[in-house]
Parts: structure tokens; sequence; C-alpha cells
């Protein structure tokens, strides 16, 4: 997390508190910074927590309650935040005034809701409902969700995803299925809701023979179980996303009918399954999605197949109720695993990373239970396929192909060009970001690198390179997280030697940076000396009748007056009159991210008589990639060094000129000159203080921390510490 992530979460969170005064933000945000991590702390159990807040908690039902739909639904930080508040319930301190704060807001609230409303001509109340009238307006209202309403919801979602894509692939717009795939019932292999119970028998079920009885429903179940409604097992329609439910002929002797009811959940999922397969097959849901239903898809295959062969034995008159029920033992815990991440992955509205999250989290939960982990770890390995074939392409290449924004890394359109105008770092830190719904969970630890493996090669990449991985392989889901940590660590090496020696060699960062500290640190001494005695006399008008021309043409002549002409880089040095003094410039740099970012940035900067001495500060030309590092905030902080030094330089000249001029009192006699001594302690006793400050700044602190910097370049290698 960012120093300025950290800032912003902070007064945000003591916004939401109303804590005004006290010791501020930034107590708290130094606190925070001294003692993270740098390594990822989040994976916690969250089971002793929650049953450690279980305890805590007044109504323990509605917060595990709250806590498995949240789980279901595969909520990023669930685990870390539960633990988070099981620690809360030891701090008997924090508790306390938590309630108390609580208590307050509550009390502004309805203030405010009280004189909201005072205003305001409360209708005369309507005749009352009857509970009777109530719970049959419920069940009309819940009765809407089902038929062409959830046909409509559909479409809606699917046209969201649909413009959110589309949105994001300007000028390139993602195909879609043409209407009639959504119009044709009969093509998704669902049940199709007829008027009920067939009445095409002569005589009813219940005055056959027991043993035409079970010869009829086995036939019927057969036809259940591939999702077509049988004489007298029959789907309901669907109430939302409810489970499917069957009406069965009450006239059935009871013993079938109970044998029936436990066979029918195969037929259930299996209408769940086939629902989700041809919903996430839409292009609208992303790749990921569409594995995944190509996988379920295959073992819904396996399972028509095993019906035809059981319809085959019951032809051949050699299949009862019992056997149908024993063969149907293995396709029933299939099928209900399959229902179950169907079902989980619509609540969650899940998408490329968090569907993997999901699956992965799932296969972890059957530890134990060999065959269902093994049907899991099947689907993941399917669904992970495409994911996979994306982050292969950015940590080997640098390129992002994610048409269906599932990847952890998104693309933001940024120009490059921004970055010497731009003062915090966008390029970097906003062209590429993580997603962190998208991020597999068996992924987090690594979401760090593999977002800087690819930017090392994007750079590489924008400067006309191309750069492939030598060590790429195919990487493969699998339990054992270890074989692809490895794959991804060996592309962050080499993503990171190959920018690193571009950067150093190609780019010569390092006498770039020398470059910068021979003006804005002051290196160059006999540059400085003759520039200043050259436009000294310009530098002290003020700011408005500086001619910007006339000072570019004295640095100039000063560069190549003296030894800086032997400088390559010396055309990059530009001329840069602030609009600001050093204080305010300073203000304004801190402000940014802030509350007072907007009142500094309309601020007037006029309000002070700047002379061209105060104004007056270096810029510096620097060219993609190196602009990535020595961007606007370096340059920034290396103008207002340079102002503040080039300041005391322009004092120590000033009382050097004072001391020429003393040289005048020689000429007075002994007697005379003693009125000039304590005017000459003073000159001395100041002329001493600038010199010593200034030798302090740039051999006591900038001097041994730039051996250090360029010891540290030097030093630099591509293996990761």
């Amino acid at each position: 997390m960012s120093e300025f992530r950290i800032h912003h979460d902070v007064n945000e969170l003591l916004s939401l508190l109303r804590v005004h005064g006290g010791d501020g933000a930034e107590v708290y945000i130094d606190l925070l910074q001294k003692n993270r991590t740098p390594y990822v702390t989040t994976t916690v159990s969250a089971h002793s927590a929650k049953v450690k807040i279980a305890e805590f908690s007044r109504t323990p039902e509605d917060f595990l309650k709250k806590y498995d739909e949240l789980k279901s639904k595969n909520t990023r930080n669930l685990d870390p935040l539960v633990y988070l508040l099981s620690k809360l319930t030891e701090d008997k301190e924090t508790l306390q005034y938590l309630q108390q704060n609580a208590k307050e807001r509550a009390e502004l609230a309805a203030a405010a809701v009280g004189s909201s409303t005072t205003s305001i001509n409360v209708p005369a109340a309507a005749s009352k409902i009857s509970m009777q009238e109530l719970e049959e307006l419920r069940k009309q209202l819940g009765s809407v969700a089902t038929g062409s309403t959830l046909q409509q919801s559909l479409e809606l979602k699917r046209k969201m995803l649909r413009d959110k894509q589309n949105k994001k692939n300007s000028g390139q717009h993602l195909p879609i299925f043409p209407a009639w795939v959504y119009e044709r019932p009969a093509l998704i292999g669902d049940f199709l809701i007829g008027a009920g119970i067939s009445t095409d028998t002569a005589l009813p079920i219940g005055t056959l023979p027991l043993a035409s009885q079970e010869s009829a429903v086995v036939e019927d179940l057969l036809y259940v179980l591939v999702g077509v409604d049988g004489r007298y097992v029959s789907a309901q329609p669907l109430a939302g996303r409810q489970s499917r439910t069957f009406l069965v002929d009450p006239n059935l002797d009871l013993s079938i009918r109970e044998l029936v009811h436990r066979i029918l959940p195969v037929a259930a999922s299996y209408s769940a399954v086939t629902r989700f397969i041809e919903e996430k097959s839409s292009f609208e849901y992303g790749q990921v999605n569409h594995a995944l239903a190509a996988a379920m898809r295959t073992l819904v295959k396996e399972h028509l197949i095993l019906v035809s062969q059981l319809e085959q034995l019951h032809r051949q008159g050699l299949l009862s109720l019992q056997k149908l029920w024993f063969y149907i033992q293995p396709a029933m815990r299939t099928m209900d695993i399959l229902a179950s991440l169907a079902t989980s992955v619509d609540k969650g509205e899940c998408l490329g990373g968090s569907t993997l999250s999901l699956l992965h989290d799932r296969s972890f939960s059957y530890t134990g239970d060999s065959q269902a982990q093994e049907l899991c770890l099947y689907l993941t390995k399917a669904a992970s396929a495409p994911y996979f074939e994306v982050l292969e392409k950015w940590i080997y290449r640098g390129i992002i192909h994610d048409p269906y924004s599932e990847f952890m890394v998104e693309e933001h359109e940024l120009r490059k060009e921004r970055i010497q105008e731009d003062y915090n770092d966008k390029y970097w830190d906003q062209r590429y970001t993580i997603v962190q719904q998208q991020i597999p969970s068996f992924l987090q630890k690594m979401a760090d690198k593999i977002l800087s493996t690819g930017k090392y090669l994007n750079v590489v990449r924008e400067c006309g390179h191309d750069v492939t991985c030598p060590v790429a392989k195919e990487i493969i889901y699998t339990l054992k997280e270890r074989a692809y940590v490895e794959q991804i660590e060996k592309a962050f090496n080499y993503a990171s030697k190959v920018l690193l020696d571009f950067l150093m060699e190609e780019k010569e960062l390092v006498a770039h940076l020398r470059s910068i500290k021979r003006y804005f640190l002051m290196d160059q001494g006999d540059f400085f000396v003759h520039f200043m005695d050259l436009a000294e006399e310009e530098l002290r008008k003020p700011v408005e009748d500086i001619t910007p021309p006339r000072l570019e043409a004295l640095l100039e002549l000063a560069l190549r007056m003296s030894t800086a002409n032997t400088d390559p880089f010396k055309d990059d040095l530009k001329i840069d009159l602030m609009p600001h003094d050093l204080i305010t410039q300073l203000l304004r740099a801190l402000a940014i991210e802030t509350k007072q970012e907007k009142a500094m940035a309309h601020a007037d900067p006029t309000e002070l008589a700047l002379s061209g001495l105060e104004a007056f500060s270096f810029d510096y030309i620097v060219k993609w990639p190196l602009s990535l590092i020595i961007n606007r905030k370096a340059l920034t902080r290396y103008q207002m060094l340079f102002r503040h030094m080039f300041y005391c330089k322009h004092v120590e000249r000033q009382l050097c000129s004072v001391w020429i001029s003393n040289k005048t009192a020689k000429q007075h006699s002994l007697h005379s000159a003693q009125w000039f001594a304590g005017a000459f302690t003073l000159r001395q006793r100041m002329l001493n203080f600038v010199q010593n400050i200034q030798y302090y700044m740039m051999f006591e602190v900038m001097e041994p921390t730039w051996h250090i910097l360029e010891k540290n370049l030097k030093s630099a290698s591509w293996t990761p510490a």
C-alpha cells in the first residue's frame, strides 16, 4: 500500500468517526508506516475469529448468516476483516469509544431527520392492511420475479457487461449472440414449463399395480433426469434463482413416491447446471466463465450418456427403481457439486479472477474428499487456462490482451508525454493498476510482482525493443502453488535485468543523474560563478520585468565558458521562473491529495512581489523512459533544494561585496575606524554562518548521500533482494 493510500484511508476513517482536533492524521500515518511489514500478512484463519465474534455478538445467528452470505459471494478481504473485528472485541477501550461514537452519530442523524421533517406536511394515514392481505401481496410480488422477468434481468445484466467492455475496448466491439438464441427456450436443454401434469392416461396411476407404477415412474424419471417433463413427474416454474422443484402425482404409492423424491435432487441439480452453462456461454461473461461452462458441459455429457445407458436397461426390463437409485449415486454427488458451484458463481456475480478464487477455495474446502476435490481441480484447471494465457503474455512479453476485463492488471489510457508536467507519478502508478477483485486467491501473494514484471517489459517495449522471456513455460493450475510461483519469479528476475541493463547502459541513467547533480546541487562551482556574474543584474529585477530569452542566452554563455562545456547533457538544462516563492512551492507540494490542495491551487501567485533571484530555478528535460525515474516529483524536489542553496549563495556574494566595500575604512584614522568595528564583526559572523551552513548542506548531507546513491546504482543487480 502506497503512502498516499495510507494517508487517504486514515483521513477517511477519521472523517467517518467524526474525529476532529487531537493529534491529527499525521501521527497515525507515521505509526502505520513504521509498523507495516514488507510481506503479505492478510492470510489468516477466520474460524476462531468468527467463533469469537459470534460469542461476543448479541445476535450470533444474524452474524453467522451474514458471514456465510458474504462468503458465498466470494467477498474480498472478508477473513482479514473478521480477524480485525475479533481483535477489536478484546480491546475494551476501543470498544467503549466506538460505542460512544455510534451513539453520538445516531443522535446527530436523529436531529438531522427531525429538522428535515418539521417542514414537511405528512399526509393522513391510509387505511390499515390486514396480515392476510399483506401475505397475499407478498406472494404476488414474489411471483413477479418468474418467467419473462428473469429473462429481462439476464438481458439487462448482459447489456451492462457489454457496455462496460465496449467502453474499455473502444473501436473494437465484442461479438454477441443473435436474439433467437435467447428467444428459443427449447435450445437450452432445460425444462419447458407446460400446464402441469399430463392427463393423457386412461387410468389414474394409483389404480395400476405396483409393478406398473414403478415401471411408469422409472420411465418418467429417465425423462426428468435430462430436462424433460414426464407424465407423473413435472417441473415447477422457477421462482427467481431458487433451485428447481417438482410436482409428483399424489396418487403414486407412498414407497415409490418417497424414492422418487430422493432421486429428484439430481434432476434439480441438472436443471441448475444446464441453465448456468447456457447463461455463462454468452460472450459478455468472459473467457474464464466460458471455459468453466465448457468443462461443465463435458461432465453433463457424461451424465447424459449414463441416462442413455439406464434407458437401454429399462427397455430390456432390467431397471427397477431401486437399481436406478443405486446407479444414480455417483452422478448425484457430481451434479450436486456442479450445481453448488454454479449457484455460488451466480450469487457472487463472479467474472475472471473472482471465479478462479471461488473454485480454488472450494477445492481446498473438499480436502479429505478425494473425488470431490478431483472434480473441483478439473474444473479449476479448465477455467484457469484462458486466464493463464493472459498472464503468460503479460509476464513474458509485457502485453495485455484482456477483452473481457477479467485479468488482475488493468490498462488505462495515459500519455507518457505528460510525465514532465505531472507531479503525482500518474503514468507509472496508474497506466497499469491492480484490480483487487480479479486477483485469484492463489496469486494474491504474487500480485505485486506480476504487476511489476509486465510493467518492466512494457517500458522496454515502448522504446521499440521486442522482448520475450527466454525461460517462458506454460503455467498450469495446481494446488502446489510453488510450481507457478517459481515461474513468475523467473519472469520477474528476467524483466528486472532487462530494464536495469536498458536504463543503465543504453539510456545512461547514472550520467544523467550526475548532470543533474552538477546544476541542481551546485556541484559545478566555476559555472555558477560565471553565471551569477553574468545574470546577477538581470535577476535583481522584479520577475515580471525579466526577459526569459535573455536569461537563456546568459545561461548558454556560462555553460560554454566553464568546465560544464564538457557535459554531454548540458543542453537539457533550462531556465524556469517560478510563480511562487520557495515556501509556497513547498506548501503546495505538501498539500497534494489533502483537503488544502484546492485552496492552495487557487491561491493568488502574485500576493508577493518576487524578484528574479527569489523566483529563479533550473528545469531539466528528461526523455522517455528516464522520465519514469527522473519524473516531475523528483525534479521538483531537486528544484526546491536548488532554490534554497542558490539564495544562500546569493546572500554569501552580497556579504562578500560588503566586505570589499568595507576596505575603504582603511583610509580613515584609527580613532574613527573604531566606530566600524561592531558592523565589521556582525558582517563577518553573518558570512561565517552562511558559509558554514552551505558547507554543512553540501558536504555533510548531500555529498555522503549522493555517494551512497551512486554506490547502490553501481551495485544494483537484477536479482531481487
